[in-house]
């Protein structure tokens, strides 16, 4: 899995019940053409939210979208592919908007 762009934008919360901060990626991602996830037809992104609490930083949510067609596809990250993400993340979240 490669990302090949990505959006990063904090997320407001009006209400004030969510502790600390959150940032929601939206990856672009190249997968292999031996993934489970590869078609032709189609390209992958990633959407992900970032939590930071003071100085821990933790992936609370993420699925993986058809960019075709908006759609969420049920698949999970490899272990090392959500180190790769998680670090990603973490480099990134402070571009947020």
């Amino acid at each position: 899995m490669k990302i090949t762009s990505y959006e990063v934008e904090k997320i407001k919360d009006p209400t004030g019940i969510i502790t600390g901060d959150r940032y929601e990626f939206l990856l672009g991602i190249e997968v292999p053409e031996d993934d489970e996830l590869f078609d032709e037809d189609s390209s992958l992104d990633l959407r992900v939210i970032l939590a930071v609490v003071e100085t821990e930083e933790r992936i609370v949510q993420y699925h993986f979208l058809n960019r075709s067609n908006g759609k969420v596809l049920d698949f999970g990250l490899e272990e090392e592919e959500e180190v790769e993400v998680f670090a990603f993340c973490k480099e990134h979240y402070n571009e947020a908007i």
